[in-house]
């Protein structure tokens, strides 16, 4: 029988965790530096033919841009090694034949965090940059700051891949008992009206349109989790 954690091993343990999730990150990010290029260019990808070159209004403004590419390349790499991470840290809270499927939490979760970078990219970001840069496109020559645009698609593709991580969070929280599917669909009507509102936030634009791009999929995506619910329900109760 496992011995329970006091309060002060529980931090230091997440102190660990953390410690090597950063590590992790860092070494992944400096890995990532030589390919920074590459990465820069798909990430240009979709505004091609409206923003031909972005500007750098700084000395140190492509060494940071450069950085933060590869930021975000290192995490994706690095993905793996910190879903694992937090994994190991809940799963004290977990019932011991569930941690067999250690395995199967990181590879859905690196999918769903996949999809929701490619949903981002492919579908949601062409969109919006399409309707914020038709306005005064006439009278208007766009010249985008490089570390503007880098920051706006980062934020983007890293929201929406958290967001399709929300059937993964409940089948762990209906796992540890913090939620269940009755509860889900009892509060389906406040989910919601969080959910267009963390569209309308995330969303870089303020028109409808993209707003219910953004929150369509995330109401497929609540509604999934309440199913995964059910599926983690049952196999809870089974012996």
């Amino acid at each position: 029988m496992e011995r329970e954690l006091t309060i002060l091993e529980h931090l230091d343990e997440l102190r660990r965790r953390i410690i090597i999730v950063l590590v992790s990150l860092l070494i992944t990010t400096i890995f990532s530096l030589p390919f920074a290029g590459h990465v820069l260019k798909i990430l240009k990808l979709p505004a091609a033919g409206v923003v031909e070159k972005l500007a750098v209004f700084s000395p140190q403004g492509a060494f940071i841009i450069y950085m933060r590419v590869s930021f975000l390349a290192g995490f994706v790499i690095a993905l793996p090694v910190i879903l694992y991470q937090f994994w190991a840290f809940l799963a004290p809270a977990i019932e011991k034949r569930f941690k067999q499927y250690m395995a199967y939490f990181i590879i859905s979760s690196s999918i769903a965090f996949v999809s929701g970078i490619l949903f981002s990219y492919f579908i949601l970001l062409p969109k919006a940059l399409a309707f914020l840069l038709s306005f005064g496109a006439d009278e208007l020559n766009p010249i985008i700051a490089a570390d503007s645009y880098i920051s706006f698609v980062i934020g983007l593709i890293l929201s929406c891949g958290l967001m399709f991580q929300m059937p993964i969070v409940s089948f762990i929280l209906t796992k540890i008992g913090l939620i269940n599917a009755r509860v889900l669909r009892k509060k389906s009507g406040i989910a919601v009206i969080a959910i267009f509102a963390v569209a309308a936030v995330i969303t870089p634009t303020t028109d409808l349109f993209n707003m219910t791009l953004l929150a369509i999929p995330m109401l497929c995506l609540y509604e999934i989790s309440i199913w995964v619910s059910v599926m983690a329900k049952c196999s809870v109760a089974q012996p």
